[in-house]
C-alpha cells in the first residue's frame, strides 16, 4: 500500500514533474503516490503537468484553511509536498499532519530562508554575501516560512562570476534529484507508521 500523497504547487511545477517521474521510475517499488495536485492560482503550470499526468488538479483558496483541508481530508491524504507553493499553510493543516508536511528551499537554511525569500531572491542573497556554496535544503514545515526541522541538505558550488540565474539552475537540477527521494523516504516512513497503528 503506498503513501497517499498531495503536492501544493504555485507555479510552473518542474518539482512536481521531478517527483512523477521518480515515482513512474520507480513504479511498484515506490512507496508514494501522488493523488492530487492543488494549486492557489488558477493559472499554475503544476495543474498543467498534473491533469497531462491523470492527476485531479484543483484550485483552492489559500485564504480558507478548510477549503485546503477539504481538499486533503477528501483525498485520505496521509503526506503533504510543497513544490513551489509559496503560501504559509494554515494552522490547522500543519497540526493535523505535523511531520508530514515536506518542502524544498533553494538555499541554505536558516540563513538564506525566511518570509520573502525564495526563487531568485535567495540566489542573489547568496551571491551577495560571497559564498562559495549554496545549498538545496529538505525540510519539514511548520507555521512559520522555512522554520521546519532540517532533513537533508545538499551542497551547490558557487562558481566565479556566477550570476543569478546561473546559479538559480545548477540548484535546480539538484532540486529535481534530491527532493522526490526524500519524499518517497518519507512516504516509507508514513506507511511503516500506519502499518503499526
Amino acid at each position: 500500500m503506498k503513501t497517499r500523497i498531495a503536492v501544493l504547487a504555485s507555479g510552473g511545477g518542474t518539482n512536481l514533474q521531478a517527483i512523477l517521474d521518480h515515482f513512474a521510475a520507480l513504479g511498484d517499488a515506490a512507496c508514494g503516490e501522488v493523488v492530487v495536485v492543488a494549486s492557489n492560482r488558477a493559472s499554475a503550470g503544476a495543474l498543467d503537468r498534473a491533469r497531462v499526468a491523470g492527476i485531479e488538479a484543483l484550485v483552492f483558496d489559500a485564504r480558507s484553511e478548510d477549503d485546503l483541508m477539504r481538499i486533503l481530508t477528501g483525498h485520505n491524504i496521509q503526506l503533504i509536498a510543497l513544490a513551489g507553493y509559496l503560501r504559509l499553510v494554515p494552522p490547522g493543516v500543519i497540526a493535523h499532519y505535523s511531520g508530514r508536511i515536506v518542502n524544498v528551499h533553494p538555499g541554505p537554511l536558516p540563513a538564506f530562508g525566511g518570509a520573502g525569500m525564495y526563487g531568485v531572491r535567495v540566489h542573489e542573497a547568496v551571491l551577495a554575501a560571497g559564498l562559495r556554496e549554496s545549498a538545496v535544503t529538505v525540510h519539514l514545515v511548520t507555521e512559520l516560512y522555512d522554520d521546519g526541522h532540517p532533513l537533508a541538505t545538499w551542497p551547490v558550488p558557487v562558481l566565479e562570476n556566477d550570476t543569478p540565474d546561473a546559479l538559480a539552475a545548477r540548484v535546480l537540477r539538484i532540486e529535481h534529484i534530491i527532493f522526490p527521494r526524500i519524499i518517497d523516504a518519507l512516504a516509507a516512513t508514513v506507511v511503516a507508521d500506519d502499518s503499526t497503528r
